[in-house]
C-alpha cells in the first residue's frame, strides 16, 4: 500500500497545488472489501476531494454496496463519485441514498426524462 498511498499523496498535492478537484478511482470490481476498506483509509489521510467507485470499464460499475461501504469508511471528510452502471433514475436515486455526492453516468438524457416523467405525474 505504501506505493499507493505515495502515488496518490502526490497526485492530490499536485491537485491542490492548482486549486482543482481531485479523485482517486477505486475500480470497486476488482477489490475485496478489505482492500476497499484499506484505501478508504488511505484517502482519509491523503484527502482527495472525491473517491470513485470505477471507470466504468471494468467487469462492473457502482453498486449501491460499495457506495454505503466507502461512505462508512469516509463519512463527510470525502466526497463519493458513483460511476459505471448507473443508468436509470432508480439506480441515481439508489447511490445518493447510499451515500454518494455526485453521480458520473453516460445515460444523462435518460435520467433526466424519467426525473421530469416523476416529476409531472407527482404535480398534475
Amino acid at each position: 500500500m505504501g506505493y499507493v498511498e505515495e502515488e496518490m499523496k502526490r497526485i492530490v498535492e499536485a491537485c491542490n497545488e492548482r486549486g482543482v478537484v481531485s479523485k482517486v478511482i477505486f475500480e470497486t470490481c476488482y477489490l475485496t472489501d478489505e482492500e476497499k476498506r484499506k484505501l478508504c483509509e488511505v484517502s482519509l489521510k491523503i484527502k482527495p476531494t472525491y473517491i470513485k467507485t470505477s471507470t466504468g470499464f471494468g467487469t462492473h460499475g457502482a453498486t449501491a454496496e460499495d457506495v454505503k461501504l466507502m461512505k462508512a469508511c469516509v463519512g463527510d471528510h470525502i466526497k463519493i463519485k458513483a460511476s459505471g452502471g448507473v443508468r436509470s433514475m432508480e439506480d441515481v436515486l439508489a447511490m445518493i441514498e447510499a451515500g454518494a455526492s455526485r453521480i458520473e453516468t453516460s445515460s444523462g438524457v435518460k435520467i433526466v426524462e424519467e426525473y421530469k416523467a416523476l416529476s409531472k405525474n407527482r404535480f398534475d
